[in-house]
């Protein structure tokens, strides 16, 4: 993987950067997936761990918009495995999050690598699971159960001496008081509980076979609560940060169209959309662009799961098109 989708390359367009921006998403999330399925026969793991890291910040520092849009599209129709598509879009979550939450940067660090590799002690079984109708048979329970643990011997042994990041691994199961501020827990409970919440989230929005992923907003609702009254700083900042409709997520306009969310705007119920689909539910021969925070055209009727939209995008186009909305917007 290169990093080339940060530096444009002399001669070409300013957009053009974004050109690479899928490939980039999909070889990281190709690499975290081969990390967390074999981490035994990795040689330097933690190295490896810490440059995902590294391409990661980079991808999420360049714009934050296009990478929520990457994130929550690849994450629903993800063909590397969900425990490694799950780690990934956790990761960036806690990447986007810590810089809201002020978190030190050794915090942010632990608490990333913690997310990358919460679930490395039952990976294999993860994925069984995210393909399985059945209910959880007891001997699947009692791995669950002490996969955290599992994890973090399993990350001693591969040479990770971060003792804050071995911690979170071992605790984002634990259930933390949501009323105490964040500033006043030690940091393995205060990245715990930014991990768990950002785990359950992510967990929402991705389908399974045994059901369809929620819509964004739904995941939010179940978390915060519908009255929007969370005592948990946490999914509140969470909500602020990626908004109610995050970009790559879907919304049914009030004039009945279909539309992809391609960037947030300061409403976090207000963003950029492109419609995709017509009231009938036809392809329409070009997006329709519009920004729902204007007084005139159609605004968002309701969020959309990723399985009531069977077309396939090209996302390197619709990145494009909201860089594009983004800029010209910008100078006005």
């Amino acid at each position: 993987m290169t990093t080339s989708a940060t530096k444009p390359r002399a001669g070409e367009p300013p957009d053009s950067e974004y050109e690479d921006l899928l490939g980039q998403w999909s070889d990281l999330e190709a690499l975290a997936c081969t990390l967390l399925a074999r981490p035994s026969q990795v040689q330097g793991l933690g190295p490896k761990l810490r440059q995902c890291d590294r391409w990661l910040a980079d991808l999420v520092a360049h714009d934050i918009d296009a990478a929520l849009y990457l994130m929550f599209q690849l994450a629903t129709t993800s063909t590397v495995g969900y425990s490694g598509s799950h780690a990934l879009v956790c990761a960036a979550l806690c990447h986007i999050l810590a810089g809201e939450l002020a978190l030190p940067a050794h915090e942010r660090a632990s608490l990333v690598g913690a997310a990358f590799t919460m679930n490395i002690g039952m990976t294999a079984l993860q994925d069984q699971l995210a393909e399985q109708r059945e209910p959880l048979t007891p001997e699947q329970q009692q791995a669950v159960a002490r996969h955290p643990q599992v994890g973090c011997e399993l990350l001693q042994r591969m040479g990770i001496g971060d003792a804050l990041w071995l911690q979170v691994v071992a605790q984002h199961h634990v259930q933390l008081p949501e009323q105490a501020p964040l500033a006043s827990l030690p940091p393995a409970q205060r990245l715990a509980r930014v991990l768990g919440t950002i785990d359950r989230y992510a967990a929402m929005i991705s389908p399974r076979t045994s059901r369809a992923g929620r819509s964004a907003t739904d995941s939010v609702r179940a978390i915060v609560g519908d009255e929007g009254q969370g005592r948990d700083e946490v999914s509140h900042t969470l909500v602020r940060t990626v908004g109610l409709c995050p970009p790559g997520t879907f919304v049914r306009m009030d004039n009945g169209e279909a539309a992809v969310v391609l960037r947030r705007s300061e409403r976090a119920n207000a963003p950029l959309v492109a419609s995709v689909l017509d009231a009938r539910g036809e392809p329409l021969t070009a997006p329709q662009l519009y920004q729902t925070q204007s007084s005139s055209g159609p605004r968002i009727q309701s969020a959309l799961a990723r399985s009531a939209v069977t077309l396939e995008l090209n996302h390197r186009t619709m990145v494009r098109l909201g860089l594009y909305a983004a800029q010209r917007t910008q100078t006005l």
